[in-house]
């Protein structure tokens, strides 16, 4: 499997990358991660007609922002999944007379609402809530031999550790510097999101949605992959377009 980076950003777009999307290509799906705007990138990668599923975290615009794009795309069909109310909230604001709504394009898009737990969607994918200033869930899918975990927006809780347990890539986010916390605002930094990934014993981290208020550079996201290095060694914090095997 071959994991894509088409977006790396937290909150909005700027020269270090476009807001979160990820792409994983198995051999007999195209799963994506989150719809920022790097979304816009995904037709550079697929060329084929398998089927596409997206996966929503949540409802924050930086991660459904990229949506509005859809019709510059000609799939085949497109499967969503998102939280309970997903429907109804992408529906009202991906319509007239902010952009073209799902039901006018040239392909069908499909919108499933996931409650916590496990679905066979068709291979397997457990969700569970997540720690953030609003609803939020987590991923964990099963798929030809390999398990992988998509986290983000969140804070350190149990249910971050239990879809990270033993995965092969574990995707989560790095808004944060050092010590900072917020309460209200739950996220992670390099150095809890590498203590994490150590005891979950989970193969291989990867931090994304760097807050580019905080990671103005992207030296700056080479100095966190050292930082969260020294916890679980095999770290990588990535950037857009970067590519992976997993």
């Amino acid at each position: 499997m071959k994991l894509t980076f088409l977006g790396t950003n937290g909150w909005y777009d700027t020269e270090t990358g476009n807001t979160v999307s990820c792409l994983l290509e198995s051999a007999k799906y195209n799963i994506v991660f989150d719809a920022g705007n790097g979304l816009h990138k995904l037709d550079r990668y697929v060329k084929d007609k398998k089927q596409i599923y997206l996966f929503i975290s949540h409802l924050h615009l930086d991660h459904v922002i990229g949506l509005h794009l859809l019709d510059k795309f000609n799939f085949k069909n497109l499967k969503i999944f998102g939280q309970e109310g997903t429907t109804e909230h992408l529906n009202s604001i991906i319509r007239q007379p902010f952009t073209k709504p799902f039901d006018d394009l040239t392909y069908k898009v499909e919108i499933n609402e996931l409650n916590e737990g496990e679905h066979k969607i068709p291979f397997s994918a457990t969700t569970k809530k997540l720690l953030h200033s609003s609803p939020a869930i987590g991923y964990r899918l099963e798929l030809e031999g390999k398990i992988i975990s998509y986290c983000t927006d969140t804070g350190k809780c149990k249910n971050l550790l239990e879809l990270a347990k033993d995965s092969d890539a574990f995707i989560t986010e790095c808004s944060l510097k050092g010590k900072i916390e917020n309460a209200k605002w739950p996220h992670l930094n390099p150095e809890t999101a590498a203590c994490i990934a150590k005891e979950a014993k989970t193969k291989k981290l990867f931090l994304t949605h760097f807050d580019p208020m905080q990671y103005k550079t992207l030296k700056e996201r080479e100095e966190a992959e050292k930082s969260a290095r020294r916890i679980f060694k095999n770290t990588v914090t990535v950037k857009d377009l970067m590519q992976f095997e997993i």
